[in-house]
């Protein structure tokens, strides 16, 4: 019985290693992303918005997304915080902490599917901020996917996300978004 049963075993294993077709048809071309990112084809929606934080609207500002966005999506903001000697602009991941002597001030923000607020917060009075820190402020944002892959990547860079991405200055000019009129 145990010969019987290696002999089975045998013919077994030489039948299934005889069985080979023709191969199939190729099937299509694989996608080939951004900075050598195989198989990673996101597409970030990005705005760019210019205001004046006011006492009139509280320190805020409300923009309405052209369309809604995902609940899975994830929503990442910038401020300008400076532009050094050679014209080249230094941006920020928000929240961002200034220390004063009255207290700590801290841009801010949140977002919902249907809009994203900009705003003040912190201990000081914004009544006492000069227009160096309410007026004319340049934030970008930047609406990820909810498809993003796992990559490491630190959200907080700046540089890091647009380049992982393949989001150029071109992409947030062309974009900008209306606050709210209430």
């Amino acid at each position: 019985m145990k010969r019987l049963s290696t002999v089975f075993g045998f013919l077994a294993l030489v039948l299934f290693q005889a069985c080979e077709g023709p191969p199939g048809p190729q099937g299509p071309p694989g996608f080939d992303g951004q900075d050598g990112q195989d198989g990673v084809n996101i597409v970030a929606t990005t705005f760019e918005v210019n205001f004046d934080f006011t006492q009139e609207e509280n320190y805020e500002a409300i923009f309405d997304w052209p369309e809604p966005i995902f609940e899975s999506d994830a929503v990442q903001a910038y401020i300008l915080w400076e532009t050094d000697g050679n014209d080249t602009e230094i941006w920020r991941a928000l929240p961002q902490t200034v220390f004063f002597e009255e207290g700590p001030l801290v841009y801010n923000y949140d977002f919902t599917v249907f809009d994203v607020r900009l705003f003040l917060d912190g201990a000081i009075d914004p009544t006492l901020l000069g227009p160096e820190w309410t007026d004319n402020q340049t934030f970008r944002i930047v609406v990820i996917p909810s498809d993003f892959p796992s990559a490491r990547i630190d959200l907080t860079n700046y540089e890091a996300v647009t380049k992982y991405l393949g989001i150029t200055e071109e992409d947030f000019k062309n974009n900008t978004l209306l606050p709210q009129k209430k």
